[in-house]
């Protein structure tokens, strides 16, 4: 590594020699911007309070090319290939570029700005284009072949095998092997597909905000709490209305009303509202870009030696092939959508004793799911938002981390933010050492995007000693009001649980390469580690541990946790039933062979009648607004939610098997594998674990399917 070092900066320090105005004021901007200079502060957290949106672009610019100079730098090493000198060099790569680009995409997605949309949108193509040139370099992949091709002599340790396994299978799969038409041709691809992805992304966040339900009229409101009647009227003054409350489609607003409202034309409209984002022929339309994505992914699929995107996104995955997929949601299916039929016509008896005719709508069904459960099992889900504060829950999953792994967390108010409301807290191992830093930011704003995710603003490497991980936890709960603190449904709290799970994967992650630790897994197993955080959530023992009430500080009650489990077991069809929808839909896009000559509604449409999904429930995410698969990381992978939830169920049961769900002889074995990143195949990783392949019967019986 030493040599190699010595390399890049030589060849660094030969280019500024001959350095043009332009490279000088690169230089100039490393100097100055915070986003490149070392971070002195304490952990060396990102120094949030001097850095500006401006910095990102050209931060972004000194670190490509910087990046690029080190690639040159191993391409023209004289010295002959080695792992050192051009696999390992590789990994350590582009360090700033990796610093730039994580901390950007955390702060893009939770707190962007016009300045950083901008920067995105310009930055997409560039990025695209160096990425290619590297993975496309014919050059560089002669000197990681030549080391590949002498594996078997060069006596090297598992994780570096790994390592040098995973180099060469990327450059295979991004097509190194190409000819220079058809690379050129990938390179216009790769190119169009990134501004085309962040463009869906935008148009949609765009149309999510824009939507406003606003009444004066308290009888619409229904049962809805006064936490949430209160953040309503906040919303409402926020929108510029005197008086009065307003609604939007972002989850923590729609699915309360939703729940609540007997107003059924106003449950239509915002039900519409959302199923009908960015699907409304404006300028903030995204059926046309699906299209053009679809196509272009089938045509890079293609060039590739791939029949099919889904096939190509696969190779890489547990799963490996899209039939395998398909065969295991087949066995779900069937279970979920009876199960569904049956909660529809639960729903329809009260429906139609409320003197409605024929049967119930999309806009009905969470109105009447409440209806039930207060009759079947007298609960009403508000009962329970007391015990769920936002902060009595953190707690709950920081005493769920101490007693498994021994992690403590220490809250810090003296360490730096990208936004006030965000909290921060130093991680410590089981023997006080330090583990990582967490962030937290919990509530729904403007400059957000919708839903729960987990970002590493700094990745755990142990090279030449320990980076300890810097991890970002975001959720669009709703806000604390001047009355109330932020209260959570029990799903909303089931969220926290998961997200948390990520976290702690990337926490205590302990692999010496940055590439392969923390949640650099397989798409298909990375769900796992958070999933199986649920299953605790739900225990009696461990509701009972956090899940006291905001005013009084009682413990929730028994009897209250009997009823929740048992009005959860209904609308547990419905829930499965929506997603599996959206997973099925995935792959129907995915696995095209050819662009569809349907339209983007009417090929969605056509496909889910042939599914046998019943009209009263949609997807979870209709194409137009299913951000997973045509702006994120889950094309052909959205099914890897339920792929884990067998994952999850089965090693949960290990625990349950020594009537200890805080076992610690599992909970270490459970460690160990987190621990190991990426670093092994994830089934490997699972067996090494529980000894054995997952069976799918924990997962029926945990939903409560018949087998």
């Amino acid at each position: 590594m030493k040599n190699t070092l010595l390399l890049v900066l030589s060849a660094i320090t030969l280019t500024a020699c001959n350095a043009s105005t332009e490279e000088i004021k690169n230089q100039q901007v490393e100097n100055e911007n915070p986003i490149l200079q070392e971070w002195d502060t304490p952990f060396g957290l990102p120094p949030f309070d001097k850095i500006k949106s401006e910095d990102y672009l050209p931060a972004y610019k000194t670190a490509i090319a910087e990046h690029k100079a080190e690639i040159d730098a191993i391409i023209k090493n004289e010295e002959a290939p080695t792992f050192t000198n051009t696999i390992e060099a590789l990994e350590f790569a582009g360090n700033n570029l990796t610093k730039v680009s994580s901390l950007f995409s955390c702060l893009e997605a939770a707190n962007t700005d016009d300045v950083l949309k901008a920067t995105n949108k310009e930055l997409a193509p560039i990025l695209s284009s160096h990425y290619d040139n590297i993975m496309l370099n014919e050059d560089l992949f002669k000197k990681i072949k030549s080391v590949y091709d002498e594996k078997e002599a060069l006596n090297l340790k598992p994780i570096e095998a790994y390592l040098l396994e995973e180099k060469y299978k990327n450059f295979t799969r991004s097509g190194i092997n190409l000819n220079k038409e058809d690379k050129k041709t990938l390179k216009e691809i790769n190119g169009k597909l990134a501004s085309l992805t962040l463009q869906y992304g935008d148009n949609l966040l765009d149309e999510t905000n824009a939507f406003e339900y606003h009444t004066n009229d308290s009888s619409d409101l229904g049962n809805l709490p006064s936490s949430l009647r209160e953040l309503a009227m906040q919303e409402a003054k926020n929108r510029g209305n005197e008086t009065g409350w307003s609604f939007t489609v972002q989850r923590p607003s729609i699915n309360p009303f939703l729940q609540n409202s007997p107003n059924r034309a106003a449950r239509k409209l915002l039900y519409n509202a959302y199923a009908q984002r960015a699907n409304n022929d404006n300028d903030k339309d995204n059926k046309k870009l699906i299209k053009e994505i679809v196509a272009l992914r089938i045509d890079k699929a293609k060039l590739l030696g791939y029949k099919n995107h889904a096939e190509r996104i696969l190779a890489n995955n547990m799963a490996e092939k899209p039939e395998a997929v398909l065969e295991f949601m087949d066995k779900m299916w069937p279970f979920a959508l009876a199960k569904a039929k049956e909660e529809k016509a639960a729903m329809n008896k009260i429906y139609k004793a409320d003197g409605n005719e024929g049967d119930i709508k999309g806009y009905d069904w969470r109105y009447y799911v409440e209806k039930v459960r207060k009759e079947r099992y007298n609960f009403n889900e508000e009962e329970t938002r007391p015990y769920f504060e936002v902060t009595a829950v953190t707690k709950g999953v920081f005493e769920l981390a101490n007693k498994l792994f021994g992690m403590s967390f220490e809250k810090r108010t003296d360490l730096p933010t990208w936004h006030p409301e965000q909290k921060v807290y130093e991680v410590k191992n089981r023997d006080g050492s330090h583990c990582g830093i967490l962030y937290l930011d919990f509530f729904a704003r403007d400059s957000k995007r919708g839903g729960a995710w987990m970002n590493s603003i700094r990745k755990q490497s142990n090279v030449n000693g320990m980076i300890h991980p810097i991890v970002t936890t975001n959720f669009n709960y709703p806000a604390p009001t001047s009355n109330s603190p932020s209260l959570l449904s029990y799903r909303e709290a089931e969220t926290l649980f998961h997200e948390f799970g990520h976290a702690i994967h990337g926490l205590l992650s302990d692999v010496k390469y940055r590439s392969l630790s923390g949640t650099a897994v397989p798409r298909d197993f990375v769900e796992f580690p958070s999933q199986v955080m649920e299953n605790w959530m739900g225990e009696p023992e461990v509701l009972q541990l956090f899940a006291k009430h905001y005013e009084t500080g009682e413990v929730i009650p028994a009897e209250l946790i009997k009823k929740l489990k048992d009005a959860n077991s209904f609308n547990g069809g419905f829930g499965t039933t929506e997603y599996m929808a959206a997973a099925y839909l995935d792959l129907y896009w995915h696995t095209l062979e050819a662009p569809t000559e349907l339209g983007v509604n009417e090929f969605e449409a056509q496909k889910l009648t042939e599914l046998g999904l019943i009209d009263v429930i949609q997807p979870r995410y209709r194409s137009t607004y299913f951000s997973h698969i045509f702006s994120g990381g889950y094309s052909a992978g959205y099914y890897s939610y339920q792929w884990s939830e067998v994952l999850d169920a089965d090693c949960f049961q290990a625990f349950k098997e020594t009537g200890n769900l805080f076992d610690a002889t599992v909970a270490k074995k459970y460690q160990e594998m987190m621990s190991k990143g990426g670093s092994e195949k994830g089934m490997k990783l699972y067996t090494d674990f529980r000894g054995q392949e997952p069976d799918i019967k924990w997962l029926l019986e945990k939903k409560g399917f018949k087998n």
